[in-house]
């Protein structure tokens, strides 16, 4: 399903679950899980959660370069996508944590059972599950104006799955004659036009999707989305109106994505991809060159022989900051702030996984300190680089 400013609602995002859900387990394996017992802690776990499963998320994204949607996103993109996203909603982790904590007052440390990896993978995979409708929602509303919530992503994704079973109970006519004369209401003795028309979400009618959820119970065992017990979508059980708005709204988006995807300018495609090609080229050349002037600055900002930039005495001074300390923690905040690989990078800070940077435990045992000491030495450098470089006017 494809929605305005959306980019999770799309064929790749079970992929992007896997992914993340088996990248988790293993971050979760190297904090300490008890801290969800005290929610003064669980903060600093989510900081713990983070340095664990970015270089892992990282090194298994690069075998995850499947498509995760229409936009070009690899599913490898859209799960660090979320990842940075949880750093800043920290409320969609912190109800995790609270989920652990209540887990462990019925089972005690669930997490270190035989079936403990089920359970926890499962509590993941709700997290982002929530936080990816969230994103949606929210890019969504920047996208169209429009107020928009979780809940009506949810629902939007429900009557796309609807009218798709609908036209997969009309595609297996005469074998689902009576699904089909019951979403219908009349008798399906004869192949129904409609079983021929129902090509997109735009022909189909509000009326089957109520009478599909309601025949499920008889044709599906369970009962539809529309005739559960449930009050997620009890508003939309009456109100074909409704329902066919949002129908067309799904339709007209997917029609226009549509177009883009075929659109005239295509042909453009080739040489695009070569001046793409020569900026690559021209940026490898001159990587070796800007990461030794990187350097360079570092050590001695005043020394820097360019004219003065806009904000040029706040970087130098930011970047003399930066200077005084160690290797690992400037390393450390590189890591946190860009991820563990980034073009600006030299080559010989390249030595951990992946061929990025280290990870926070690497570069504590290269720095002789705790994990703890590192991170927090780390925050007050980023602390003393954004109070020292100003927001530039007119941004």
């Amino acid at each position: 399903m494809r929605l305005p400013g959306t980019r999770y609602q799309e064929h790749g995002w079970e992929g992007v679950r896997k992914l993340l859900g088996a990248s988790s387990l293993a971050a979760l394996r190297r904090c300490d899980l008890e801290a969800v017992l005290q929610p003064d802690r669980h903060a600093a776990l989510l900081d713990d959660y983070t340095d664990a499963l970015a270089p892992v998320l990282h090194a298994a994204g690069r075998s995850a370069h499947g498509p995760g949607n229409s936009y070009g996103d690899s599913i490898g993109d859209l799960a660090m996508g979320l990842l940075f996203e949880l750093q800043a909603r920290p409320a969609f982790w912190l109800a995790f944590a609270g989920g652990l904590a209540a887990e462990h007052a019925k089972q005690g440390a669930f997490w270190q059972g035989g079936t403990g990896d089920a359970l926890l993978r499962k509590k993941v995979n709700d997290m982002y599950a929530t936080l990816r409708d969230q994103v949606d929602a929210d890019n969504y509303q920047a996208a169209t104006g429009e107020p928009c919530s979780a809940n009506r992503i949810y629902t939007y994704r429900m009557l796309d799955m609807a009218w798709r079973a609908i036209e997969q109970v009309f595609a297996g006519w005469p074998g689902t004659a009576a699904q089909v004369a019951a979403i219908l209401d009349r008798p399906a003795d004869a192949m129904p036009i409609e079983v021929r028309q129902l090509t997109s979400a735009a022909r189909c009618r509000p009326e089957w999707v109520i009478r599909w959820s309601e025949s499920l119970a008889r044709f599906g065992g369970t009962p539809g989305p529309l005739h559960t017990r449930s009050k997620r979508f009890a508003s939309l059980r009456n109100q074909p109106e409704r329902i066919g708005a949002l129908l067309t709204e799904i339709a007209d988006y997917e029609a226009l994505s549509a177009n883009a995807d075929g659109a005239a300018w295509l042909h453009d495609e080739h040489a695009a991809a070569d001046w793409l090609a020569d900026l690559e080229r021209v940026g490898t050349q001159s990587a070796s060159a800007a990461s030794t002037e990187a350097d360079r600055v570092l050590a001695d900002p005043e020394g820097a022989g360019v004219c003065p930039a806009p904000r040029y005495d706040s970087l130098t001074a930011a970047l003399a900051a930066l200077a005084a300390e160690s290797l690992p923690v400037r390393q450390a905040v590189c890591l946190k702030v860009l991820g563990p690989d980034d073009d600006s990078y030299p080559d010989d800070w390249r030595r951990g996984p992946a061929g990025g940077l280290p990870t926070l435990e690497q570069l504590a045992l290269q720095g002789g300190m705790s994990v703890p000491t590192l991170r927090k030495r780390r925050n007050a450098a980023i602390e003393r680089l954004n109070g020292m470089v100003p927001a530039a006017q007119g941004e």
